[in-house]
């Protein structure tokens, strides 16, 4: 089965400059004539006028509820350092890097907000609005981080998140995963796939991952699937599959350099019973963009008519549930709702090193 942690596209791109023309490149216009021979042209082609206007609606909702310290007017979890890092995601993932483009000073500002609630240890937690698993918040920090470091020419970027890579390695328990705190203890496999992203994203980024916790991870991850092709929570407790857990499972696997096998079949095939309108899986869930960030990535990976048939799915579902005010609401709050909208819809962009093929 092939291993590759290794970046797919842009192998040799590691500065920043060079990182900006990645970007750059992507963003540029595609004849249509060309589309027919290239998948991200003609997954691009999906994103409709509606859907643009929702995601146009959305960033700008973002951008004005985002407060000149990075961190967002909502609740204590608008300043979560997972909320905060998953909009700067959201706004990087329209083609603005920090300081350029239309959000280019929103993704600056969160940029400061994370490297401002970096430890010396190189954990990322925000006192006062971190949630019942601070490495969810750590996890999602340092993927933005990652992703950020190329575009930007701040060398607190990189030191900062080379101590955050180096947090996730250590924490790494004996199983191969990673749970609530950052400690050596117990892990399950939503936080796992979490480290593994941020790891990946490192990696791309030119930074040091030694082999051994990837495939350390990747070994936690395969024991964690079920006969049914789905995830257990804990290899501790075991568990039934469910679609949230499983659509983790299987993006910690393409995360990890694994891209094809019987664990990434088993898995899709699992998936593919919860495209969004076919009854299912409900629309009202608590963990519903959760999962649905997870398995647009894992449709995004398998191409073809998974992708085809899922996108256009919750393209359609989550344009019909957006807000008057360009808002999508959610339990944690509408910031972590309206990024993760926001991710998914512009998965077909394909502009973040993390989120390309």
């Amino acid at each position: 089965m092939p291993h590759r942690y290794s970046v797919k596209h842009g192998a040799s791109l590691k500065l920043p400059a060079a990182r900006l023309l990645l970007v750059a490149l992507a963003a540029a216009a595609v004849p249509a004539s060309l589309s027919a021979a290239d998948p991200e042209a003609a997954a691009a082609e999906l994103i409709t006028p509606a859907a643009q206007k929702a995601i146009d609606q959305g960033l700008a909702f973002l951008a004005r509820r985002q407060n000149d310290d990075g961190s967002f007017a909502s609740s204590d979890y608008g300043r979560n350092a997972a909320v905060c890092g998953l909009a700067g995601l959201a706004f990087m993932s329209s083609g603005s890097t920090p300081g350029r483009g239309p959000y280019g000073a929103h993704v600056s500002r969160s940029v400061d907000f994370i490297l401002d609630h970096a430890q010396e240890s190189g954990f990322i937690d925000v006192p006062g609005a971190s949630s019942h698993g601070p490495m969810y918040g750590h996890g999602f920090a340092t993927l933005f981080l990652a992703e950020a470091y190329g575009m930007s020419p701040r060398r607190d970027v990189r030191e900062k998140l080379a101590k955050a890579v180096e947090l996730i390695v250590n924490t790494q328990n004996d199983e191969g995963g990673w749970r609530y705190q950052p400690l050596r203890q117990d892990a399950d496999i939503s936080v796992t796939v979490c480290e593994v992203m941020a790891l990946r994203a490192a990696r791309n980024a030119g930074l040091f991952v030694p082999k051994a916790t990837i495939d350390k991870a990747i070994d936690y991850v395969k024991r964690s699937q079920n006969a049914d092709g789905g995830f257990m929570y804990m290899l501790q407790t075991g568990g039934e599959s469910d679609f949230p857990r499983s659509a983790a499972g299987v993006v910690a696997l393409y995360s990890a350099g694994i891209y094809e096998g019987p664990e990434i079949e088993k898995g899709l095939a699992y998936l593919r019973d919860y495209v969004p309108g076919n009854g299912s899986y409900p629309r009202e869930v608590r963990y519903y963009f959760y999962s649905h960030y997870y398995a647009v990535q894992a449709m995004w990976h398998a191409g073809g008519d998974s992708w085809r048939r899922w996108y256009p799915a919750i393209r359609d579902e989550l344009c019909s549930r957006q807000q008057p005010g360009g808002a999508w609401s959610d339990s944690i709050c509408q910031e972590y709702g309206t990024a993760m909208a926001c991710l998914i819809l512009q998965m077909p962009n394909n502009y973040l090193p993390i989120f390309q093929r």
